[in-house]
Protein backbone atom coordinates (compact mmCIF):
# COMPACT_ATOMS: atom_id res chain seq x y z
CA UNK A 1 0.00 0.00 0.00
CA UNK A 2 1.00 3.14 -1.15
CA UNK A 3 1.28 5.67 1.56
CA UNK A 4 2.24 9.85 1.21
CA UNK A 5 5.66 10.79 1.76
CA UNK A 6 4.88 13.87 4.24
CA UNK A 7 1.78 12.14 6.17
CA UNK A 8 -0.72 15.21 7.39
CA UNK A 9 -3.31 15.04 9.89
CA UNK A 10 -6.10 12.82 7.59
CA UNK A 11 -2.88 10.65 6.47
CA UNK A 12 -2.39 10.07 10.03
CA UNK A 13 -6.17 9.69 11.49
CA UNK A 14 -6.36 7.07 8.27
CA UNK A 15 -3.31 5.26 9.02
CA UNK A 16 -4.72 4.86 12.98
CA UNK A 17 -7.90 3.67 11.88
CA UNK A 18 -6.17 0.42 9.46
CA UNK A 19 -4.19 0.12 12.44
CA UNK A 20 -7.03 -0.61 14.61
CA UNK A 21 -8.61 -2.83 12.32
CA UNK A 22 -5.87 -4.83 10.88
CA UNK A 23 -4.27 -5.18 14.19
CA UNK A 24 -6.43 -4.99 16.43
CA UNK A 25 -4.49 -1.92 18.01
CA UNK A 26 -5.90 0.93 20.54
CA UNK A 27 -6.63 3.69 19.35
CA UNK A 28 -4.77 6.05 22.61
CA UNK A 29 -1.45 4.21 22.00
CA UNK A 30 -1.32 4.21 17.89
CA UNK A 31 -2.13 7.91 17.66
CA UNK A 32 0.11 8.81 20.04
CA UNK A 33 2.93 6.99 18.41
CA UNK A 34 1.52 7.72 14.89
CA UNK A 35 1.58 11.32 15.52
CA UNK A 36 5.16 10.68 16.96
CA UNK A 37 6.12 9.40 14.17
CA UNK A 38 4.62 11.81 11.46
CA UNK A 39 5.95 14.96 13.52
CA UNK A 40 2.45 16.36 13.57
CA UNK A 41 2.77 19.92 15.18
CA UNK A 42 -0.34 20.73 17.53
CA UNK A 43 -2.80 21.80 15.68
CA UNK A 44 -2.58 18.59 13.03
CA UNK A 45 -2.51 16.49 15.82
CA UNK A 46 -5.66 17.86 17.22
CA UNK A 47 -7.32 17.30 13.81
CA UNK A 48 -5.96 13.79 13.29
CA UNK A 49 -7.53 12.82 16.99
CA UNK A 50 -10.42 14.45 16.24
CA UNK A 51 -11.04 12.32 13.20
CA UNK A 52 -9.66 9.22 14.66
CA UNK A 53 -11.98 9.19 17.37
CA UNK A 54 -14.70 10.37 15.67
CA UNK A 55 -15.10 8.01 13.05
CA UNK A 56 -14.62 4.76 16.14
CA UNK A 57 -17.88 6.90 18.27
CA UNK A 58 -19.69 6.89 15.07
CA UNK A 59 -18.45 4.29 13.03
CA UNK A 60 -22.08 1.63 13.32
CA UNK A 61 -24.21 5.15 11.96
CA UNK A 62 -21.48 5.84 8.83
CA UNK A 63 -21.21 2.18 7.55
CA UNK A 64 -25.18 2.34 7.75
CA UNK A 65 -25.33 5.75 5.51
CA UNK A 66 -22.67 4.38 3.62
CA UNK A 67 -24.48 1.36 3.32
CA UNK A 68 -27.47 3.11 2.05
CA UNK A 69 -25.04 5.41 -0.70
CA UNK A 70 -22.61 2.88 -1.90
CA UNK A 71 -23.10 0.21 -4.18
CA UNK A 72 -20.88 -2.50 -2.41
CA UNK A 73 -21.61 -3.15 1.05
CA UNK A 74 -19.58 -1.68 3.60
CA UNK A 75 -17.98 -5.12 5.19
CA UNK A 76 -17.37 -5.74 1.35
CA UNK A 77 -15.28 -2.36 0.70
CA UNK A 78 -11.04 -2.37 0.83
CA UNK A 79 -10.69 -0.75 4.61
CA UNK A 80 -8.93 1.48 3.22
CA UNK A 81 -11.42 3.18 1.32
CA UNK A 82 -14.17 2.02 3.88
CA UNK A 83 -12.29 4.27 6.33
CA UNK A 84 -11.85 7.37 3.82
CA UNK A 85 -15.54 7.21 3.40
CA UNK A 86 -16.16 7.19 7.28
CA UNK A 87 -13.77 10.05 7.79
CA UNK A 88 -15.26 11.93 5.05
CA UNK A 89 -18.95 11.31 6.30
CA UNK A 90 -17.51 11.78 9.84
CA UNK A 91 -16.76 15.42 8.60
CA UNK A 92 -19.85 16.30 6.54
CA UNK A 93 -22.06 15.29 9.70
CA UNK A 94 -20.31 16.28 12.47
CA UNK A 95 -17.35 19.30 11.86
CA UNK A 96 -18.86 22.33 11.28
CA UNK A 97 -15.62 24.13 10.42
CA UNK A 98 -14.85 21.80 7.78
CA UNK A 99 -17.10 22.93 4.31
CA UNK A 100 -18.50 20.11 3.00
CA UNK A 101 -16.36 20.88 -0.45
CA UNK A 102 -13.26 20.30 1.72
CA UNK A 103 -14.77 16.99 3.30
CA UNK A 104 -15.26 15.57 -0.33
CA UNK A 105 -12.21 16.92 -2.47
CA UNK A 106 -9.90 16.06 0.92
CA UNK A 107 -11.03 12.54 0.67
CA UNK A 108 -10.62 12.27 -3.65
CA UNK A 109 -7.25 13.24 -2.90
CA UNK A 110 -6.47 10.87 -0.44
CA UNK A 111 -7.87 7.95 -2.13
CA UNK A 112 -5.41 8.82 -5.20
CA UNK A 113 -2.31 9.64 -2.78
CA UNK A 114 -3.00 6.36 -1.23
CA UNK A 115 -2.35 4.23 -4.87
CA UNK A 116 -6.27 3.87 -5.09
CA UNK A 117 -7.07 6.60 -8.14
CA UNK A 118 -9.76 3.96 -9.25
CA UNK A 119 -11.69 4.29 -6.47
CA UNK A 120 -11.69 7.93 -6.51
CA UNK A 121 -14.75 8.80 -8.30
CA UNK A 122 -16.88 5.89 -6.34
CA UNK A 123 -15.56 7.92 -3.16
CA UNK A 124 -16.55 11.27 -4.83
CA UNK A 125 -20.25 9.98 -5.45
CA UNK A 126 -21.01 8.43 -2.17
CA UNK A 127 -19.65 11.40 -0.05
CA UNK A 128 -21.92 14.25 -2.56
CA UNK A 129 -24.70 11.87 -0.97
CA UNK A 130 -23.74 12.84 2.52
CA UNK A 131 -23.53 16.30 1.33
CA UNK A 132 -26.94 16.59 -0.39
CA UNK A 133 -28.76 14.99 2.97
CA UNK A 134 -26.26 16.34 5.74
CA UNK A 135 -29.48 17.65 6.84
CA UNK A 136 -32.06 15.50 6.39
CA UNK A 137 -30.14 12.50 6.12
CA UNK A 138 -32.66 9.01 5.85
CA UNK A 139 -34.28 7.37 9.20
CA UNK A 140 -32.45 4.58 11.28
CA UNK A 141 -34.05 1.22 11.59
CA UNK A 142 -37.79 2.10 13.83
CA UNK A 143 -38.95 -1.34 14.64
CA UNK A 144 -36.50 -2.66 16.43
CA UNK A 145 -35.72 -0.29 19.50
CA UNK A 146 -32.31 -2.26 20.35
CA UNK A 147 -30.80 -1.66 17.01
CA UNK A 148 -32.18 1.87 16.43
CA UNK A 149 -29.81 2.71 19.38
CA UNK A 150 -27.54 0.69 18.70
CA UNK A 151 -26.62 2.58 14.52
CA UNK A 152 -27.46 6.00 16.49
CA UNK A 153 -24.89 5.73 18.99
CA UNK A 154 -22.74 2.89 17.54
CA UNK A 155 -22.64 0.85 20.15
CA UNK A 156 -23.02 -3.16 19.66
CA UNK A 157 -26.45 -4.44 19.61
CA UNK A 158 -25.92 -6.86 22.31
CA UNK A 159 -24.48 -4.33 24.70
CA UNK A 160 -27.44 -1.60 23.95
CA UNK A 161 -29.64 -4.60 24.49
CA UNK A 162 -28.34 -5.37 28.18
CA UNK A 163 -28.40 -1.58 28.96
CA UNK A 164 -31.76 -1.36 28.07
CA UNK A 165 -32.71 -4.40 30.55
CA UNK A 166 -30.04 -2.61 33.66
CA UNK A 167 -31.79 0.98 32.69
CA UNK A 168 -34.79 1.34 30.56
CA UNK A 169 -34.75 2.96 27.25
CA UNK A 170 -34.23 6.60 28.73
CA UNK A 171 -31.15 6.01 30.46
CA UNK A 172 -29.73 3.82 28.51
CA UNK A 173 -29.87 6.13 25.68
CA UNK A 174 -28.04 8.58 28.10
CA UNK A 175 -25.18 6.12 28.53
CA UNK A 176 -25.27 5.82 25.01
CA UNK A 177 -24.68 9.64 24.32
CA UNK A 178 -22.36 10.18 26.89
CA UNK A 179 -19.91 7.61 25.63
CA UNK A 180 -19.51 9.67 22.19
CA UNK A 181 -19.24 12.74 23.91
CA UNK A 182 -16.01 14.84 25.44
CA UNK A 183 -15.05 13.64 28.69
CA UNK A 184 -13.86 16.27 31.29
CA UNK A 185 -10.73 15.76 32.53
CA UNK A 186 -10.61 15.21 36.58
CA UNK A 187 -7.31 15.53 38.29
CA UNK A 188 -6.68 14.79 42.57
CA UNK A 189 -4.41 17.47 44.09
CA UNK A 190 -1.54 15.64 45.56
CA UNK A 191 -2.11 16.30 49.48
CA UNK A 192 1.65 15.27 50.28
CA UNK A 193 3.15 18.10 49.22
CA UNK A 194 0.20 21.23 48.09
CA UNK A 195 -3.54 21.80 48.73
CA UNK A 196 -6.08 22.02 46.73
CA UNK A 197 -6.34 26.10 47.32
CA UNK A 198 -2.73 26.39 46.46
CA UNK A 199 -2.94 24.23 43.19
CA UNK A 200 -6.07 25.74 41.74
CA UNK A 201 -4.34 29.09 41.75
CA UNK A 202 -1.55 27.35 40.39
CA UNK A 203 -3.00 26.32 37.88
CA UNK A 204 -5.16 29.56 36.99
CA UNK A 205 -1.68 31.21 37.01
CA UNK A 206 -0.48 28.76 34.09
CA UNK A 207 -4.11 29.75 31.78
CA UNK A 208 -5.75 26.60 33.01
CA UNK A 209 -9.06 26.40 33.89
CA UNK A 210 -9.37 24.23 36.76
CA UNK A 211 -13.40 23.87 38.86
CA UNK A 212 -13.58 22.22 41.93
CA UNK A 213 -15.18 18.77 41.25
CA UNK A 214 -18.98 19.21 42.47
CA UNK A 215 -18.77 16.37 44.90
CA UNK A 216 -14.97 14.97 45.47
CA UNK A 217 -12.97 17.25 48.06
CA UNK A 218 -9.64 17.90 46.81
CA UNK A 219 -10.29 17.32 43.11
CA UNK A 220 -10.88 19.05 39.87
CA UNK A 221 -11.85 19.49 36.50
CA UNK A 222 -9.95 20.86 34.15
CA UNK A 223 -9.72 22.52 30.79
CA UNK A 224 -7.37 24.73 28.27
CA UNK A 225 -4.52 22.16 29.61
CA UNK A 226 -2.72 21.38 26.21
CA UNK A 227 -0.20 18.79 26.90
CA UNK A 228 -0.89 18.31 30.53
CA UNK A 229 2.25 16.89 31.25
CA UNK A 230 4.21 19.64 30.48
CA UNK A 231 2.76 21.58 33.12
CA UNK A 232 4.58 22.59 36.31
CA UNK A 233 2.46 21.97 38.25
CA UNK A 234 2.32 18.48 36.68
CA UNK A 235 6.20 17.88 36.71
CA UNK A 236 6.46 19.10 40.22
CA UNK A 237 4.01 16.09 41.23
CA UNK A 238 1.11 18.60 42.65
CA UNK A 239 -1.62 16.51 41.36
CA UNK A 240 -2.19 12.99 39.14
CA UNK A 241 -5.02 12.88 36.57
CA UNK A 242 -7.46 10.35 37.96
CA UNK A 243 -11.41 9.97 37.71
CA UNK A 244 -13.37 10.23 40.21
CA UNK A 245 -14.96 6.84 40.33
CA UNK A 246 -11.30 5.21 40.49
CA UNK A 247 -10.28 7.73 43.43
CA UNK A 248 -13.03 6.05 45.82
CA UNK A 249 -11.42 2.99 45.49
CA UNK A 250 -9.22 4.38 48.10
CA UNK A 251 -11.94 6.39 50.08
CA UNK A 252 -13.99 2.68 50.11
CA UNK A 253 -11.05 0.59 51.27
CA UNK A 254 -10.39 3.66 54.43
CA UNK A 255 -6.57 2.88 55.09
CA UNK A 256 -5.26 3.57 58.45
CA UNK A 257 -1.74 4.97 58.58
CA UNK A 258 0.23 1.75 59.40
CA UNK A 259 -1.59 -0.01 57.57
CA UNK A 260 0.16 -2.60 54.92
CA UNK A 261 -1.86 -2.74 51.61
CA UNK A 262 -1.21 -5.15 48.80
CA UNK A 263 -2.78 -3.83 45.12
CA UNK A 264 -3.10 -7.07 43.49
CA UNK A 265 -3.53 -5.42 39.24
CA UNK A 266 -1.93 -2.02 40.40
CA UNK A 267 -0.88 -0.58 36.92
CA UNK A 268 -0.78 2.28 36.29
CA UNK A 269 -0.83 2.90 39.74
CA UNK A 270 -3.57 5.55 40.53
CA UNK A 271 -5.10 3.66 42.69
CA UNK A 272 -1.97 2.80 44.74
CA UNK A 273 -1.16 6.38 44.82
CA UNK A 274 -4.35 7.54 45.68
CA UNK A 275 -4.10 5.21 48.62
CA UNK A 276 -0.37 6.57 49.51
CA UNK A 277 -2.05 10.10 49.63
CA UNK A 278 -4.53 8.48 51.83
CA UNK A 279 -2.34 7.15 54.39
CA UNK A 280 -0.03 10.17 54.44
CA UNK A 281 2.95 8.28 52.64
CA UNK A 282 2.85 6.41 55.73
CA UNK A 283 2.37 2.45 56.38
CA UNK A 284 3.35 -0.13 53.50
CA UNK A 285 1.85 -0.57 50.08
CA UNK A 286 3.05 -3.46 47.49
CA UNK A 287 1.62 -2.56 43.60
CA UNK A 288 2.00 -5.37 41.69
CA UNK A 289 1.27 -6.02 38.25
CA UNK A 290 2.07 -8.75 35.61
CA UNK A 291 4.13 -6.25 33.34
CA UNK A 292 7.72 -5.69 34.03
CA UNK A 293 7.51 -2.31 32.39
CA UNK A 294 3.95 -1.33 34.17
CA UNK A 295 6.18 -1.77 36.88
CA UNK A 296 8.75 1.12 35.78
CA UNK A 297 5.76 3.36 34.87
CA UNK A 298 4.52 2.80 38.16
CA UNK A 299 7.93 3.79 39.98
CA UNK A 300 8.45 6.83 37.84
CA UNK A 301 4.94 8.20 38.86
CA UNK A 302 5.32 7.54 42.73
CA UNK A 303 8.88 9.61 42.28
CA UNK A 304 6.89 12.31 40.71
CA UNK A 305 4.76 12.66 43.00
CA UNK A 306 6.94 12.36 46.22
CA UNK A 307 5.87 8.39 47.39
CA UNK A 308 7.70 6.64 49.51
CA UNK A 309 5.72 3.91 50.97
CA UNK A 310 5.25 1.98 48.03
CA UNK A 311 7.08 -0.67 46.64
CA UNK A 312 6.66 -2.60 43.44
CA UNK A 313 6.18 -6.32 42.37
CA UNK A 314 6.13 -8.75 39.28
CA UNK A 315 3.10 -10.66 40.32
CA UNK A 316 0.10 -12.62 38.45
CA UNK A 317 -2.73 -11.69 40.13
CA UNK A 318 -3.70 -15.60 39.75
CA UNK A 319 -0.78 -16.90 41.10
CA UNK A 320 -0.50 -17.52 45.38
CA UNK A 321 2.71 -16.29 46.83
CA UNK A 322 2.80 -18.25 50.37
CA UNK A 323 4.99 -15.20 51.97
CA UNK A 324 2.21 -12.99 51.43
CA UNK A 325 -0.41 -14.84 52.78
CA UNK A 326 -2.05 -13.34 55.82
CA UNK A 327 0.08 -10.28 55.95
CA UNK A 328 -2.27 -7.69 54.10
CA UNK A 329 -4.62 -5.13 55.90
CA UNK A 330 -5.99 -4.63 53.11
CA UNK A 331 -5.94 -6.17 49.46
CA UNK A 332 -7.12 -4.29 46.49
CA UNK A 333 -8.25 -6.23 43.46
CA UNK A 334 -9.06 -3.90 40.62
CA UNK A 335 -9.31 -6.59 38.09
CA UNK A 336 -8.69 -6.90 34.12
CA UNK A 337 -12.26 -6.28 33.11
CA UNK A 338 -14.25 -5.61 30.16
CA UNK A 339 -14.06 -2.06 30.11
CA UNK A 340 -17.23 -0.72 29.10
CA UNK A 341 -17.52 1.32 31.75
CA UNK A 342 -14.65 4.15 30.32
CA UNK A 343 -15.47 3.77 26.32
CA UNK A 344 -15.95 7.44 26.56
CA UNK A 345 -12.48 7.82 26.91
CA UNK A 346 -11.40 4.40 24.52
CA UNK A 347 -13.48 4.43 22.32
CA UNK A 348 -12.56 1.15 20.28
CA UNK A 349 -13.17 -0.98 23.44
CA UNK A 350 -17.42 -0.99 22.55
CA UNK A 351 -15.91 -3.34 19.15
CA UNK A 352 -14.14 -5.93 20.94
CA UNK A 353 -15.02 -9.71 20.44
CA UNK A 354 -17.62 -10.17 23.26
CA UNK A 355 -16.97 -14.01 23.38
CA UNK A 356 -13.24 -12.86 24.52
CA UNK A 357 -15.20 -10.53 27.22
CA UNK A 358 -17.20 -13.73 28.38
CA UNK A 359 -13.89 -15.56 29.74
CA UNK A 360 -13.45 -12.58 32.01
CA UNK A 361 -15.09 -13.19 35.01
CA UNK A 362 -13.30 -16.69 35.76
CA UNK A 363 -10.23 -14.39 35.50
CA UNK A 364 -11.70 -11.97 37.77
CA UNK A 365 -12.90 -14.84 40.08
CA UNK A 366 -9.38 -16.24 40.08
CA UNK A 367 -7.92 -13.27 41.20
CA UNK A 368 -10.49 -12.33 44.05
CA UNK A 369 -10.27 -15.88 45.45
CA UNK A 370 -6.12 -15.67 45.36
CA UNK A 371 -6.28 -11.93 47.13
CA UNK A 372 -8.67 -13.18 49.74
CA UNK A 373 -5.58 -14.96 50.99
CA UNK A 374 -3.34 -12.71 51.34
CA UNK A 375 -6.17 -10.85 53.75
CA UNK A 376 -5.55 -10.78 57.48
CA UNK A 377 -8.22 -11.77 59.78
CA UNK A 378 -10.34 -9.17 60.12
CA UNK A 379 -8.84 -7.29 57.36
CA UNK A 380 -10.41 -5.86 53.88
CA UNK A 381 -10.56 -7.02 50.12
CA UNK A 382 -11.78 -4.53 47.84
CA UNK A 383 -12.80 -5.65 44.63
CA UNK A 384 -13.20 -3.43 41.54
CA UNK A 385 -13.72 -3.36 37.89
CA UNK A 386 -14.58 -0.27 35.37
CA UNK A 387 -17.56 -1.94 33.97
CA UNK A 388 -20.89 -1.85 34.67
CA UNK A 389 -22.44 -5.55 33.50
CA UNK A 390 -23.41 -7.48 36.59
CA UNK A 391 -21.74 -10.78 34.86
CA UNK A 392 -18.56 -9.05 35.80
CA UNK A 393 -19.58 -7.18 39.06
CA UNK A 394 -22.31 -8.28 41.60
CA UNK A 395 -22.38 -12.07 40.17
CA UNK A 396 -18.50 -12.51 40.94
CA UNK A 397 -19.00 -11.46 44.04
CA UNK A 398 -21.36 -13.30 45.01
CA UNK A 399 -20.17 -16.70 43.90
CA UNK A 400 -16.81 -15.77 45.53
CA UNK A 401 -18.99 -14.96 49.16
CA UNK A 402 -20.55 -18.50 48.35
CA UNK A 403 -17.37 -20.01 48.20
CA UNK A 404 -15.85 -17.97 51.21
CA UNK A 405 -18.16 -17.78 54.05
CA UNK A 406 -15.35 -16.20 56.04
CA UNK A 407 -16.08 -13.16 54.16
CA UNK A 408 -18.93 -11.01 53.83
CA UNK A 409 -19.86 -6.96 52.03
CA UNK A 410 -19.40 -4.61 54.50
CA UNK A 411 -21.71 -1.12 54.32
CA UNK A 412 -19.21 1.74 53.43
CA UNK A 413 -20.06 5.64 53.23
CA UNK A 414 -18.91 7.90 50.22
CA UNK A 415 -19.36 11.69 50.02
CA UNK A 416 -22.75 13.23 49.12
CA UNK A 417 -24.79 12.69 46.66
CA UNK A 418 -23.81 9.26 46.69
CA UNK A 419 -23.99 8.43 50.48
CA UNK A 420 -24.88 5.10 52.48
CA UNK A 421 -23.92 1.93 50.64
CA UNK A 422 -24.62 -1.45 51.21
CA UNK A 423 -21.81 -3.15 50.21
CA UNK A 424 -20.93 -1.85 47.02
CA UNK A 425 -21.96 0.89 44.31
CA UNK A 426 -22.20 0.89 40.75
CA UNK A 427 -21.07 4.29 39.34
CA UNK A 428 -22.52 5.75 36.10
CA UNK A 429 -21.87 8.20 33.61
CA UNK A 430 -25.66 9.54 33.32
CA UNK A 431 -26.23 9.32 36.82
CA UNK A 432 -22.43 10.78 38.45
CA UNK A 433 -21.05 12.08 35.85
CA UNK A 434 -17.47 9.48 36.17
CA UNK A 435 -16.14 6.86 34.68
CA UNK A 436 -18.95 3.47 34.82
CA UNK A 437 -17.30 1.43 37.54
CA UNK A 438 -17.71 -1.14 40.29
CA UNK A 439 -16.72 -1.04 43.52
CA UNK A 440 -16.84 -3.79 46.49
CA UNK A 441 -15.79 -3.73 50.18
CA UNK A 442 -15.82 -7.04 51.97
CA UNK A 443 -14.53 -7.97 55.33
CA UNK A 444 -12.72 -10.87 56.43
CA UNK A 445 -14.00 -12.29 59.90
CA UNK A 446 -11.68 -12.08 62.46
CA UNK A 447 -10.64 -15.11 64.16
Amino acid sequence: MRRPEKPGARDTALEVLLQIDRANAWSDGSLKRTIAKNALDSRDAALATRLAYGVIQNRLMLDYYIGVWCSQRPGHLEPLILNILRMGGYQILFMDKIPHHAAVSEAVDMTRRWGRPKAAGMVNAVLRKFVTNWLDMPPLPQDDEAAYLSIRYSHPKWLVEQLLVLLGREEAEAFLRLDNEIVPTTIQTNTLCTTPEALQKELHAASVAAEPHPWLPGCFTISGTGDLERLDAFQKGHFMVQDAAAKLVAAVASPESTDRVLDMCAAPGGKSFALAMAMGDKGDILSCDIHPHKLKLMESGAARLGIHSMRTALADGRENHAAWVGMADIVVADVPCSGLGIIRKKPDIRYKDPRELDKLPAVQRAILDNGATYVRPGGVLVYSTCTVLPQENDDVVDAFLAAHPDFCREPFTLPQPLGQCDGSITLWPQRHGTDGFYICRLRKRAE
